[in-house]
């Protein structure tokens, strides 16, 4: 039996912007795009949060292509460091408002088990992030913290 695909053309397809083209229409240099970087930074922003206002502020789509670097490495450069990385900071979150949901709402048993989804996601990314040295070996999730650190 033979398969006949037809021919795809991913040049067509593609949404990325090609890697060996220039982005002519930037007025910043790498300096200015690293001290944006760090003045945004240190307004409180978060990283993802930072690469949407270079996007549609200052026009530049992609920091990695420009300078070399990703947002994150630029921060560790610059010597600014989050306790908790971004994304474990989120799932926290979340649990604390589905946590107050529950509170309110006794019978809501859908929501029980969306947190009890959400605290099996953070312990599992708590894991990982002890094994890479991120975060400390002692550090524990609890709903005590998890309220404070939102706060």
């Amino acid at each position: 039996m033979v398969f006949l695909f037809p021919a795809v053309r991913w040049e067509r397809c593609s949404k990325m912007t090609s890697k060996n083209k220039k982005f002519e229409w930037i007025e910043f240099s790498n300096e200015e795009i690293v001290e944006a970087i760090k003045n945004l930074a240190n307004e409180g922003v978060s990283k993802s949060e930072i690469g949407m206002i270079l996007r549609d502020q200052y026009g530049i789509p992609d920091v990695k292509e420009l300078t070399g670097k990703t947002v994150s490495e630029i921060l560790s450069e610059q010597g600014i460091k989050e306790e908790i990385p971004e994304d474990l900071l989120n799932l926290i979150k979340k649990s604390v408002v589905i946590r107050e949901h529950m509170n309110s709402n006794k019978k809501d048993f859908t929501a029980k088990r969306g947190y009890q989804l959400t605290v099996s996601k953070i312990r599992r990314l708590v894991s990982y992030y002890q094994k890479k040295g991120i975060l400390s070996k002692e550090w524990r999730y609890s709903d005590e913290k998890a309220r404070l650190l939102v706060k």
